[in-house]
């Protein structure tokens, strides 16, 4: 079972990424919202903005998000980890429930760049 450290360390390449990316992967980026990733094996969420084509985490709290961010995922942090690291691919995990991602119908649209 990854860490809080290890998620949060994740978090971070996934952010580190996002800053890297070109064409519609960077313009998807580019989206200013809220973001919460509820880690469910460890019942934490970070909180965060994306903003500036990178995701800003702001505060961990314990259990479920406290408030409906804009762009909301849940997940098991071994899953972060591995989506992260590129082991895991994000469709089949969405697909088979393990991923979950709720966004209006607009954001789901131009995340889908970016997955």
């Amino acid at each position: 079972m990854a860490t809080i450290e290890e998620c949060r360390a994740a978090l971070g390449k996934l952010s580190d990424n996002m800053r890297g990316a070109e064409g519609d992967v960077r313009a998807a980026a580019a989206l200013e919202r809220s973001v919460s990733c509820h880690i469910t094996d460890l019942d934490v969420t970070f909180i965060g903005r994306m903003t500036g084509g990178r995701i800003d985490v702001d505060d961990t709290q314990p259990g479920p998000p406290r408030e409906k961010a804009q762009i909301r995922l849940a997940m098991a942090g071994d899953d972060l980890v591995g989506l992260v690291a590129g082991e895991l691919n994000f469709a089949t995990a969405w697909g088979s429930g393990r991923v979950r991602l709720e966004a209006s119908l607009l954001d789901l649209f131009r995340l889908r760049r970016l997955l």
